[in-house]
């Protein structure tokens, strides 16, 4: 499937708020964002006023952006949080946290959405005792998320080892930080997640 393959810092800035698309770099000096947090491109003479629809636009570039989708796997995910009971911009919210790449990020993992997806596509992730290689598979409650048995001798599953600690885990997972071993305790809520888009504004831009 394609994937963005430019620089992701300049998603960042066209969106004018940091969204952690390299990991740990975007706690350096060397983040982009710090550097040039104007929008990419040449800069209009007067600064423009967004319209509604712009700001709707903008929601849910971030969403598809922070989650790394691209268009269509994220409207066709819409279309699922819409078929949902309850609020649909609150059921697209838990669908890209159920996502088994998020997971694998969430649970110190990887530094970034990016890098998981990468563990799951090279097989490294099992999921209840079974290679999971789909990045977009959803978790459900009681699934156990741990690594390949030959991917624990890897060098890579070492430094994860050793950083494990110092990593902070949702409250709808859980960690077994000896064994590197994560299991999905509940479906994630509204309130587990620190979301940097508006539901809502993403749900107004589907319905025109």
């Amino acid at each position: 499937m394609a994937r963005y393959a430019s620089a992701v810092c300049r998603l960042c800035r066209r969106s004018g708020e940091k969204l952690m698309l390299k990991g740990s770099r975007c706690f350096t000096p060397k983040c982009a964002f710090d550097r040039r947090a104007k929008p990419p491109g040449q800069q209009p003479i007067r600064r423009r006023r967004i319209s509604d629809r712009g700001a709707q636009l903008r929601e849910k570039q971030k969403a598809r952006y922070s989650y790394g989708i691209l268009e269509r796997q994220f409207r066709r995910l819409f279309g699922e949080a819409e078929r949902q009971i309850g609020i649909t911009g609150e059921n697209l919210l838990m669908l890209l946290e159920r996502r088994l790449d998020n997971v694998v990020y969430r649970l110190g993992f990887a530094d970034s959405r990016a890098q998981a997806r990468q563990l799951v596509q090279h097989g490294h992730i099992i999921i209840n005792g079974r290679k999971n290689d789909i990045p977009s598979s959803l978790v459900k409650e009681g699934d156990v998320i741990g690594w390949k048995k030959s991917s624990t001798k890897s060098g890579y599953y070492q430094q994860v080892a050793a950083s494990i600690e110092s990593k902070v885990i949702p409250n709808w997972l859980s960690l077994d930080g000896e064994n590197l071993v994560g299991r999905v305790l509940s479906v994630p809520t509204p309130e587990d997640v620190e979301a940097k888009f508006q539901g809502q504004s993403i749900v107004e831009f589907y319905s025109r």
